[in-house]
């Protein structure tokens, strides 16, 4: 029986990951205004611990960001954008959302 708990405990543990709760957040970035900005952004933005997927509409100028908010936070994603040349700010009229 004592077997059957600790890897049971052992399993939840290393699924834990799996679990991860994730959270979604639009940037506006209108600095964006050539072929290469959306590349630099997205590899800025990937390189953020917990960033899940970066998805960018250039037309918009704008970027869809899911991450694991246990890792990172939206601060973190617009310091990243900035650091690369790009201020962002949250899409107006959205916060960020799971």
């Amino acid at each position: 029986m004592k077997k059957i708990a600790i890897l049971l405990a052992l399993s939840v543990a290393l699924s834990a990951p799996a679990w991860a709760a994730t959270k979604a957040v639009t940037l506006s970035i209108s600095g964006m205004t050539c072929g290469v900005c959306p590349i630099t952004v997205r590899t800025a933005l990937q390189r953020v611990p917990g960033v899940e997927k970066v998805g960018i509409d250039e037309a918009k100028k704008q970027v869809t960001i899911t991450y694991d908010y246990s890792k990172t936070n939206v601060q973190a994603l617009t310091r990243a954008t900035k650091d690369a040349g790009y201020p962002s700010s949250i899409k107006q009229g959205e916060r960020d959302h799971g």
